[in-house]
């Protein structure tokens, strides 16, 4: 089965596919430049070494979020937009269980972090010995408010763990450990994994349906639900 995932969850772009399992290319592109340009020639350049078109393949995997709310409309409406013209399935997968999957087999919980702006943090816990199984599930809080939650040795790992990392110390000490700075970009590669996994589950998103998950709301609804004074 040969599979194709992107995420665009934060500035980072990030593709990869894998055939029958195994990973055959991934490109990824961590310069915090406009993604709607970027995306395209990624998916293009890792195709094209693969000597692959969009008719080869079996299916689309994408990251759904939380994260970068226009990363992720950018992500979801191309992957919607090629599996439409090509009639494959597509399935999605947390932008946080991706990203957790770079410490795969952790000897602690793993806690990836995304800066979510207006100081608070896009967040959660996971078991990475296999699959990720979430402990805490996808969250967005204030750094100070979800540390509070944690108690044992945790690894931590993301943009967020970066920009936050002195509160995190100061919260934790000896009980914060932190993922080497190659590892923090979230990968496509380890996305496509988690696409697969459901893929073999039956689990194939509605193109109806499919959409990003933002976990709070974006500037537009509460602009909205403002006007509407609630």
């Amino acid at each position: 089965m040969k599979l194709l995932a992107i995420d665009t969850s934060t500035n980072a772009c990030s593709v990869a596919l894998t055939c029958d399992g195994e990973l055959v290319a991934e490109y990824l592109l961590n310069q915090g430049k406009t993604l709607s340009g970027r995306l395209l020639e990624c998916m293009d350049a890792v195709l094209d070494g693969a000597g692959l078109t969009m008719a080869d393949l079996d299916g689309f995997g994408v990251a759904l979020g939380p994260g970068s709310f226009t990363g992720l409309r950018i992500g979801v409406a191309t992957v919607k937009g090629l599996a439409l013209a090509t009639g494959k399935p597509v399935a999605g997968f947390s932008s946080l269980a991706m990203l957790a999957m770079n410490l795969p087999w952790a000897p602690f919980p793993v806690c990836p972090m995304f800066d979510a702006r207006k100081g608070e943090v896009y967040a959660a816990i996971y078991d990475c010995r296999g699959l990720p199984e979430a402990r805490r599930a996808d969250c967005v809080l204030s750094p100070a408010a979800f540390l509070d939650s944690i108690s044992g040795t945790t690894i931590f790992i993301g943009e967020g763990a970066i920009r936050y990392r002195d509160l995190i110390e100061a919260r934790l000490g000896g009980r914060a450990l932190f993922a080497p700075s190659s590892f923090n970009p979230p990968r496509a590669s380890s996305g496509v994994l988690l696409a697969a996994d459901a893929f073999r589950r039956g689990d194939v998103a509605s193109l109806v349906t499919l959409s990003p998950v933002y976990i709070r709301p974006s500037e537009a609804e509460l602009a909205k639900l403002k006007r509407e004074g609630l």
